[in-house]
């Protein structure tokens, strides 16, 4: 047996419970792993709310990110052996000493990358690739807005896409964030508590809007991340951490300037074995070349995961969080 979070009922942080789990060996396909380190997402807090259901139902171990040292391999596994560091995204169920997961999803930690830096940045890492790589290709004649700038995505983002040679334009919500983002790569800073982001990115582009705007936020800056782009501009919602938008209106795209607007996901892009080693090579490198640098700003033990809750959904955390099982 081993100790993990799980969710019998969704609701708030505080039905997250810290119990004895089995585990068991693995089956064809299937490593088991011992956690090292976990990554915390806002993703997970969709999942504890009931916002996005757990595929199999109640109860479920929450969790969607996380490295370790493999255990055991199931038959058909090749790719990792026991005693190899190796990272993951997906599926549900890390907040735990153990688990099992499917071989094709991990990947092995190259030399020069620590556990906790691989575990806290696969799935914000990764998201950062597929957003400036491929949702919309940043060049040097980008100019974009980020939403979120000081969080972990943010953060992240905010260094690749400088380094890509972009206008890289955040917003965030308080004076130290501001700061934070300063310092990962962002060449204009919105502090949206106190400036409308909407005019303040006209003065900034000079009236001509944004390329891209990436938005995590979701009610709080919906539609006026319509109206911070330039014609045939391109909105990519790709998380709603203020609530989830209940009344697009697919009119308004015409209105604004024949506007693209696109919800992607990191699971989509990352679904096939070429892609997610594609995809975390990129990452890799750009992380082990300094590029982008994964600050660990966090740290819980998996056991207060509750709290580690309270404050992420409370923006009192920056950067990456972690779990320590």
């Amino acid at each position: 047996m081993i100790m993990a979070v799980r969710v019998h009922e969704t609701g708030g942080p505080d039905v997250l419970t810290w119990e004895e789990v089995e585990v068991g060996e693995p089956g064809a396909g299937e490593v088991r792993i011992r956690h090292s380190a976990i990554g915390l997402n806002f993703i997970d807090t969709y999942f504890r709310s009931g916002l996005y259901p757990a595929p199999n139902g109640l109860p479920f171990i929450p969790g969607n990110e996380g490295a370790g040292v493999v255990v055991t391999v199931g038959e058909g596994v090749s790719h990792v052996k026991p005693g190899d560091r190796v990272a993951y995204v997906g599926p549900l169920g890390s907040y735990a000493q153990e688990r099992l997961v499917p071989g094709d999803r991990l990947v092995v930690i190259p030399d020069g990358v620590d556990d906790k830096t691989a575990a806290g940045m696969m799935l914000k890492g990764m998201t950062a690739q597929y957003l400036l790589r491929r949702t919309f290709n940043v060049t040097s004649d980008t100019t974009l807005l980020f939403h979120a700038a000081a969080g972990g995505v943010g953060l992240i983002a905010g260094q690749w896409a400088a380094h890509l040679g972009a206008i890289v334009i955040g917003t965030v919500g308080s004076a130290e964030k501001a700061e934070l983002a300063k310092a990962h790569g962002y060449t204009h800073i919105i502090n949206y508590r106190e400036e409308d982001f909407v005019e303040r990115v006209r003065e900034i582009t000079g009236g001509k809007g944004c390329d891209v705007v990436y938005d995590s936020v979701g009610k709080d800056t919906y539609p006026g991340s319509l109206d911070c782009l330039k014609p045939l501009g391109l909105w990519a919602s790709f998380g709603q951490s203020s609530g989830p938008i209940t009344d697009f209106n697919m009119g308004l795209l015409a209105q604004k300037g024949s506007l693209f607007a696109t919800r992607p996901t990191l699971f989509t892009y990352i679904a096939s074995r070429s892609d997610l080693e594609r995809t975390a090579a990129d990452l890799f490198e750009v992380v082990k070349s300094g590029v982008v640098k994964i600050e660990v700003n966090q740290e819980y033990k998996l056991a207060d995961a509750a709290q580690a809750h309270k404050d992420l959904e409370g923006r009192k955390t920056t950067g990456t969080t972690v779990l320590i099982p």
